[in-house]
């Protein structure tokens, strides 16, 4: 029962990873993006249950989560840097098989430098070592964003229960992480090794999604207060964003950096 309630815990946090928030220089958001806006191409097939469903989301995030995130803002900023290391070194168990998937060879040799030298010398990857090499982060990538590459159309736009936003391309990407795609989820959860406990997986999980709450608290905030339909920019931003990072391109409003604690600490 404990091990139900900690996966429907992880779940509601990971919400929030799956909105890559568009915010200005200032901390708020530009919803007066004139790019085509590429929702339009996503069918939202179920548009009046999606509704429900995610003013259902909205709800828990602000009895919870919300409350959890500015908690975490008064840790020291060290904790917070070096946490925030850990798991994006950690993310690259993940980014390294899709570098490889869509051809970026260079981006998986790098990556693969990177998560080496910082799990290393970096302490678990608490302190990013490889940057001072010359090995400077690169962009996430995901099994959605492989099928994607490979045209694999997004099929209909749908909002699950605490999971939040996602298409039907995205949802059989994420389950690619549970087939074998994810290391550091076949080393917690589907081996039993003598080194992880399933614990482990969500604890981090959990901990991803508060940091990023967190870093983007003012960048949120902005959304909800500047959205005539909060639904729709919120389906705008996620299907607008998955594109962004499929195609690769730069060319988009400007996103809060996940490690720009200081842009964040002087609003």
């Amino acid at each position: 029962m404990n091990k139900i309630l900690t996966i429907i815990i992880i779940s509601v946090i990971s919400q929030a990873l799956n909105l890559n928030v568009y915010a200005g220089s200032d901390g708020t958001l530009d919803l007066n993006n004139k790019r085509k806006d590429q929702s339009t191409e996503v069918k939202d097939c179920f548009e009046t249950v999606n509704r429900g469903i995610f003013a259902f989301n909205q709800g828990l995030d602000k009895i919870f989560f919300k409350p959890v995130a500015k908690g975490y803002r008064y840790l020291p900023k060290p904790i917070r840097s070096g946490t925030s290391n850990a798991l994006s070194n950690l993310s690259n168990v993940v980014t390294v098989p899709n570098n490889i998937l869509q051809g970026q060879f260079k981006e998986a040799g790098i990556n693969t430098l990177r998560f080496s030298i910082n799990t290393t010398l970096g302490i678990a990857g608490i302190f990013d070592v490889a940057s001072y090499y010359g090995l400077n982060k690169l962009d996430k990538e995901d099994y959605g964003q492989t099928l994607g590459t490979w045209g694999v159309k997004e099929g209909c736009y749908f909002v699950l229960p605490v999971l939040g936003p996602t298409t039907v391309r995205d949802t059989i990407g994420s389950l690619a992480n549970f087939g074998g795609g994810n290391a550091w989820y076949n080393v917690t959860i589907a081996n039993d090794t003598k080194y992880f406990e399933n614990s482990d997986y969500y604890y981090s999980r959990l901990t991803a999604g508060i940091d990023f709450r967190a870093k983007n608290l003012e960048a949120f905030n902005s959304l909800e207060n500047n959205s005539m339909d909060l639904y729709a920019s919120v389906r705008s931003l996620y299907l607008q964003d998955r594109k962004r990072k499929i195609l690769n391109s730069d060319e988009t409003t400007e996103t809060m950096n996940d490690d720009d604690w200081e842009e964040i600490d002087t609003q």
